[in-house]
């Protein structure tokens, strides 16, 4: 790219194609238990239901490989923006319904599978459409714009929920149905406007059938589990969240849940103020000086801080659990503080998690291929802790229950504490492997994911 004019005209689609990744996968993971909780459902109810769906974002691999054998990813990307603007109308159409709490969730299952989808195809632009210096120039964008998306799903959509409710007087299925509405608009806008400025992508060469497709992936899978050290490694994958999935659905509903219930009653606004303006905010925060302190002293040295980072803000929810009684509302700017401080750990502590998979785990012929069969894996343990986390707050109560997530730091503690170090700073890949040069890729089809906050801004 020669002048700065074309040099930044990536921004025109890098911006919002992030944007549209980040959207959806706050819909399913977010905001979905917040209209829930708002409409009456249980902690039990809302976790089992809305875990299982984020199963679609570990699965993604299985398919990836697939979407290079016809049409372009362009294609992908617009047809699967399309289908979750579709979705998320047939959702605000539901509502009034009197089974749609199975619609939604079965509807919600459409939404993260064409999310999944969406997110391989715009990755796979991205490594496509542009060069080495291209690729490092925009990759800070993408987590801001992943974001905003995020920002715009539990602060825009629920505060407006929030607002038809005490603003309008609207009852809570017709102020959920409009809000829905607007993010299904939103979708459908970023559509048409990628069908006019997305580049296309493009494929190296396409499988010839689905059977070389098949072979590729399992050649991928062998070398997977033949690296160096790949149990210990994959320890630390699973471990390393432990008491995260506990926290990252149940910690909202307890801030939404009654007071007289032994929650802290935020109401929609200030859930959606604290949830998504202030949370985004010290997440992006967070994540970039994380990134900054493990650039400068390492990872090895760093790698049990961080994951004191991640894990000692939990008290934070310890805390409020502890002084929220009923009939005593604990100050706004005390629970957004709290939150804020929870929030900031996490995303710099969970840059020790994102790059131990890129420096350790991915390194090799498969680079971009193991690296998304870390991240699938390392989603995959959260469904559990997160459908379990609903009936141990109703079981326990509110503060017992983060008493419990205390405990189950304990195991991340241990695993970042004997992480194995395969490959040292500098050595390059491992095994037999042949390490890519920096900025180069591998044939896989499958595109890196970008860090999301359930992670930060994958």
């Amino acid at each position: 790219m020669a002048g700065s004019s074309s040099s930044l005209a990536p921004v025109r689609w890098v911006v919002t194609a992030y944007l549209a990744e980040g959207i959806p996968f706050a819909m399913v993971i977010w905001v979905a238990g917040t209209m829930f909780k708002d409409l009456g459902h249980t902690d039990s109810e809302i976790t089992i239901a809305t875990a299982s769906v984020g199963l679609a974002w570990s699965l993604k691999p299985l398919w990836a490989a697939f979407l290079d054998m016809v049409r372009t990813k362009k294609f992908f990307v617009l047809a699967m923006e399309a289908l979750m603007a579709a979705a998320l109308l047939s959702i605000a159409f539901a509502l009034p319904l009197p089974n749609y709490f199975q619609v939604t969730i079965g509807v919600l299952w459409v939404l993260a599978f064409a999310s999944a989808t969406q997110d391989i195809c715009i990755d796979g632009i991205y490594i496509t459409a542009l060069d080495e210096a291209g690729q490092a120039r925009f990759v800070g964008v993408q987590g801001m714009a992943w974001n905003m998306g995020r920002l715009f799903g539990t602060s825009a959509v629920v505060y407006t929920a929030g607002w038809l409710q005490s603003g309008d007087g609207l009852g809570p299925r017709d102020a959920w149905t409009w809000a829905l509405v607007l993010s299904a608009a939103t979708m459908a806008a970023l559509a048409v406007y990628h069908r006019i400025v997305l580049p296309t992508g493009s494929v190296a060469r396409r499988p010839e059938s689905a059977r070389e497709v098949g072979s590729m992936f399992w050649e991928a899978v062998v070398a997977f589990f033949q690296k160096k050290s790949i149990v210990g490694m994959l320890a630390f994958v699973f471990l390393f969240r432990s008491a995260e999935g506990l926290l990252l659905v149940e910690a909202p509903l307890f801030l939404q849940a009654p007071i007289e219930q032994g929650g802290i009653g935020l109401s929609l606004e200030d859930k959606g103020t604290i949830d998504g303006l202030i949370s985004t905010a010290v997440t992006i925060v967070g994540g970039l000086l994380g990134g900054v302190f493990v650039s400068r002293h390492g990872l090895p040295r760093t790698l049990f801080l961080l994951a004191l980072c991640i894990n000692l803000p939990n008290l934070t929810y310890v805390y409020l659990s502890q002084v929220a009684e009923p009939g005593v509302q604990v100050p706004f700017w005390t629970v957004a503080s709290m939150a804020a401080i929870e929030k900031f750990g996490y995303s710099f502590g969970f840059v020790g998690n994102m790059l131990y998979m890129m420096q350790q785990i991915a390194p090799g012929k498969h680079t971009m291929t193991h690296y998304a069969f870390a991240t699938a894996l390392m989603n995959l343990v959260l469904v559990p802790t997160q459908m379990a986390s609903g009936p141990l707050a109703d079981w326990l109560g509110y503060r017992t229950f983060f008493l419990v997530v205390m405990v189950a730091t304990i195991p991340s503690l241990v695993a970042a504490w004997f992480a194995p170090f395969p490959i040292r700073p500098g050595q390059g890949g491992s095994g037999s492997e042949a390490e890519p040069a920096p900025g180069q890729k591998d044939s896989s089809p499958t595109g890196p994911p970008v860090p999301q906050d359930d992670g930060g801004a994958t």
